[in-house]
């Protein structure tokens, strides 16, 4: 902390602790394509998240607060699960994973190599994959 710290509120300080997480909208079912083939290049993960959902809304803040993955190391991307139920349908038959909300899946090289639902969805289980 700096001399100048002292003088700037806990809201303030806070704020300069925050780091954006490079999400990335997955809202098509061409965008669900195009991701399996980038996984060949770099590990892809999916948080599946119910907008609606107080445990999805709380393990999404936990989440958020922990991830430390920049975008060239891992490609994150965001499904709304009310507003693309079909692709998120879709993801469950292709990757014979079970649907679960909140949910997290890392793709590599076309395929799901781990998942986790709930309170076990955690940010620190994804940098074994980079």
């Amino acid at each position: 902390m700096g001399f100048f710290d002292k003088f700037k509120s806990p809201r303030d300080l806070a704020k300069e602790e925050i780091v954006e997480v490079p999400w990335h909208v997955l809202g098509t079912m061409e965008q669900l394509d195009e991701l399996v083939e980038e996984s060949k290049i770099k590990p892809v993960a999916i948080f599946k998240h119910s907008t609606r959902c107080g445990i999805s809304r709380g393990v999404l803040k936990l989440f958020e607060k922990n991830y430390k993955l920049t975008d060239e190391q891992l490609k994150l991307y965001y499904l709304d699960l009310l507003q693309n139920r079909e692709i998120s349908n879709e993801i469950a038959m292709r990757f014979k994973v079970h649907h679960e909300s909140p949910q997290m899946l890392v793709i590599k090289n076309g395929e799901v190599v781990h998942h986790d639902s709930h309170h076990a969805i955690e940010a620190s289980h994804l940098e074994r994959f980079v």
